[in-house]
Formats: C-alpha cells, structure tokens, sequence
C-alpha cells in the first residue's frame, strides 16, 4: 500500500473526505460505488467497484469466442480497465486502465463504428499513441447504468469493420449487460 502523508478524521456521522487528488488520481466521482474491506492489521480498504469484474471469467470467454469467429481483436472492458482480451491483442491492453477519451464515451453512453482515415479514433488506453485504422465500440448497459462496452479494434490499414461485425459487437454487449442484470 501507498502512504499518502495525508490524515482525515471520521465526523459525528461516520464520514470521512477523501482528498481530491487522490479522488482525481483514481478517478472517483460522485456516485462511484466503493467497496469496504478490512484485514487482520485493522486496515480499511476502500476498493471501486466493478460489477464487470464478477463477470471476468465469462467475458473472457464471449471475447474468445467473438474474436474467433469474427477473426478479429475483441477486448471487454468495465470503467477502469480491460478486463477481457482475446484474437492477438491480449498483451497490449489486458489489465491497463482505459483512456479518458474512452471513459467519457462510455458514461455517456455512445456507440461507434469507425474504419478509415477520416474517422476520429479513440485510444482505448491510457498512453496509447499508436491509433487504430479501424474500432468499434459499444456499451454494455446494466439497469440504465453504463458498466463498461465491448471493443472490436485493428491497427492494420486495411481492415475495414461491416455492418455485421458492429452487430456482433451490439449483441455481446447487450448479452454482457442482461448477465450482469439477471
């Protein structure tokens, strides 16, 4: 764990502030859900929560089968990071955290499928310099909620995404999502 030199006390209801920078550093807003642990030193641990996280083993699975059939890069992410890669691009984002850029598409819930010079591409991660030639995105969408998306991307030129391949991309979001609900 990090020290931080910065100490807050508990108020008279039981709150405590956490500072700003640390809230911008981990990219907690207002409404971000957080979840409590302790251990046997008597640490408390706050740690964001991620429903997609309790889908990890199952997005792995969708994004394996996607790529697959698709013969595609397929990535699964929630609001923080890549949780689920698969078709060759695994190494390159599995675990990192998202971009800003990509963050903002989610929370607002925009969808996009993009393949040519002209379109505007999203970094997927954070430091990733290198664009794409072709990307779609779609959210997953929980009870209203956006959760995180599905990610179908290319850096090479001459890959060009269909009309079916954004469809897939929808479906396995919209399937991510009903899981996530049901």
């Amino acid at each position: 764990m990090k020290a931080t030199g910065i100490v807050r006390r508990i108020d008279d209801l039981g709150r405590i502030v956490i500072p700003k920078e640390i809230r911008r550093t981990m990219r907690l807003h207002e409404g971000t859900p957080l979840e409590i642990f302790t251990d046997k030193e008597g640490e408390v641990i706050l740690k964001k929560y991620s429903p997609m996280a309790e889908l990890g083993g199952f997005a792995k699975q969708y994004a394996e089968s996607l790529a697959s059939s698709l013969n595609q890069k397929v990535a699964v992410c929630d609001r923080d990071q890549i949780i689920a890669a698969a078709g060759g691009g695994k190494k390159e984002l599995l675990g990192k955290p998202i971009s800003r850029e990509l963050e903002e598409f989610i929370v607002n819930r925009e969808s996009s499928g993009q393949s040519g010079k002209n379109d505007r591409m999203i970094p997927l991660v954070q430091g990733d310099e290198e664009g794409y030639s072709a990307q779609i995105i779609y959210p997953i969408v929980v009870e209203g909620d956006s959760a995180g998306a599905v990610l179908l991307y290319s850096r090479e030129q001459r890959v060009r995404f269909t009309e079916s391949e954004q469809k897939a991309a929808a479906c396995a979001a919209m399937f991510l999502g009903r899981q996530m609900e049901g």
